[in-house]
């Protein structure tokens, strides 16, 4: 079967909800039976996200084959189910960096090179690799940024030649934009709207459906004027109020009829009839009221929560399981260290230190793993995490005052965190790490083991940094269990107190692989001793229920 294309651009602002809306739409055709696949395509010039700022990209999310990828490719794999690849996202960057790496070794025989043909065709190249690699029946690409952007030109460009190529009844352009709210006048503004599609139109592109987003209710006659100054369908103008629970808004599209739409106009049919029952009592439970737990994530970045996108899904996703409500406390770890924000560690029933990179902020999370373990606050660490619970663990139970990882401090003389072995020799700082899925054997009778409730386990990594095996033995004797090492016994992965409630922590980054209706182990251990510090028993929550 030939292959079929959704295109998703973007109108008026960025962060509108294109990845979502592919996602969720990816979803509603998912449940008909047909195999979906997604692509992102970032038109920024970095190779890849690995060396941004999570302050300018958000948090970079890792695949299986070690890809450090766009944020959205977590959105579509939580929806969709689905584990992405490194052909799913690709950036400007790449593009030019293979173009030309082609021309130096004079693969293009002394021609010129010129945006079109060649980086269009490089574009569409990278396109192409999806199909082949997964052989899906329909491709949801989602070009980032905004129609009108400079950077994004080429990758709009390259669309509307492969519509031509593949076939205009293969192909579906989905435009998601923005109806700003005027609150002097209390209406909703279409001229936006209708500019960016004219801004679409203008290099030969006219959306087959528009996808309008607003925070405000948006009447029909609204959607009526898109539709007549787009040239767009009126069943093809979807109205999309933001909705107060993420994962609703696969029910949403549903109730929109987007999905039969589209199948018609792709010329396809349903092989199975969706089946919301699973999805709907999730959005369900989402919205029941439940006991609430508090849980403090300390982290370096926390201006900018989507730096921790997946870890606040995980949370949520692990509150639903363990039948509780989840209140994050956002707490800035370079702030515990100037004595602010400790009532929000001091008042939570759980605390979280997720990854990051860089020595600010570290000393203060340090001070929320000792509070943590000294007051027996169920503890989660990710990564970092893991690594600052250690060097706590040295300084404070060991008497090594001076513990420290060497990526801090060089000089340290107890580096009981120091550089991977195979990192020594390496100077460039993008895509080098211990990227992707690794192994990792459990511990018989560990905590971790009894969360996992398997003998081996399959984790996302993204580190340079690892235990300093040196130490080992004298952690042991002290109390900290290593319950979970790769297959060699090497490496440690997974660290926890043997006279604590919950404090555990990976090497690796679990909140990678949750899912919200398959919550992650480690995420859902952490909820239940959380649940359990806060005094919610089961009688709570069978009342509740």
């Amino acid at each position: 079967m030939t292959t079929k294309y959704i295109f998703f651009t973007g109108g008026v602002v960025s962060s509108v909800g294109k990845g979502v809306t592919a996602a969720a739409l990816g979803r509603t055709l998912k449940e008909r039976g047909l195999k979906v696949a997604v692509q992102k395509l970032d038109p920024y010039i970095n190779v890849d996200p690995g060396t941004m700022s999570p302050y300018q990209h958000g948090e970079v999310f890792v695949l299986d084959d070690g890809a450090e990828t766009d944020l959205d490719l977590g959105h579509y794999e939580r929806f969709i189910d689905i584990r992405a690849t490194k052909v799913s996202n690709f950036t400007t960057g790449q593009v030019y960096n293979e173009v030309i790496t082609k021309e130096r070794r004079g693969d293009y025989l002394g021609g010129t090179i010129q945006v079109i043909p060649h980086i269009t065709n490089e574009i569409k190249r990278r396109i192409g690799l999806v199909a082949k690699a997964t052989n899906a029946d329909i491709i949801l690409v989602e070009v980032g940024g905004t129609v009108g952007d400079i950077e994004s030109q080429p990758f709009l460009e390259s669309l509307r030649q492969l519509r031509s190529e593949v076939g205009r009844e293969n192909v579906l352009f989905v435009h998601v934009t923005w109806l700003p709210y005027i609150g002097a006048t209390g209406e909703l503004k279409t001229k936006p709207t209708q500019h960016s599609v004219a801004a679409l139109r203008s290099i030969g592109i006219s959306p087959n459906m528009i996808i309008a987003r607003s925070d405000h209710p948006i009447a029909d006659e609204l959607c009526d004027k898109i539709a007549l100054f787009c040239d767009v369908d009126k069943k093809a103008v979807v109205p999309m109020v933001t909705a107060s629970v993420l994962y609703e808004i696969p029910l949403l599209l549903e109730k929109a009829g987007v999905a039969e739409y589209v199948l018609k106009m792709l010329g396809l049919e349903e092989r199975q009839k969706p089946d919301w029952k699973a999805w709907e009592n999730l959005v369900k439970e989402v919205k029941r009221p439940k006991p609430e737990v508090t849980i403090a994530l300390v982290g370096k970045y926390v201006e900018l929560q989507d730096a921790y996108m997946s870890v606040r899904e995980a949370l949520k996703h692990a509150a639903v399981q363990a039948g509780v409500e989840v209140n994050i406390k956002w707490v800035h770890s370079a702030d515990l260290e100037k004595d602010k924000g400790w009532d929000m560690v001091m008042s939570a029933d759980g605390i979280l230190i997720p990854g990051g990179f860089g020595s600010r902020g570290t000393e203060g999370k340090i001070l929320a793993a000792r509070y943590a373990r000294e007051k027996r606050i169920p503890y989660l660490g990710l990564c970092l995490g893991m690594q600052l619970m250690c060097i706590e663990f040295a300084r404070n139970v060991l008497g090594y005052e001076d513990a420290n990882s060497s990526e801090f401090d060089r000089s340290t003389p107890h580096p009981v965190i120091d550089l991977m072995n195979e990192q020594r020799s390496i100077s460039d700082m993008g895509g080098t790490m211990r990227l992707g899925l690794y192994p990792c054997n459990l511990q018989p009778g560990s905590i971790a083991a009894q969360a996992y409730g398997v003998e081996q386990i399959e984790e996302r990594h993204r580190h340079r940094w690892e235990f300093n095996n040196t130490y080992k033995q004298e952690f042991e004797k002290a109390g900290m269990l290593f319950s979970g090492l790769s297959p060699d016994g090497k490496l440690i992965e997974i660290a926890e107190l043997t006279d604590h409630p919950y404090m555990v922590a990976s090497q690796f980054h679990p909140e990678f692989l949750s899912r919200p209706n398959r919550a992650h182990p480690l995420f859902v251990g952490l909820m239940k001793a959380a649940r359990q510090k806060a005094g919610i028993t089961d009688i709570d929550l069978r009342e509740q229920g």
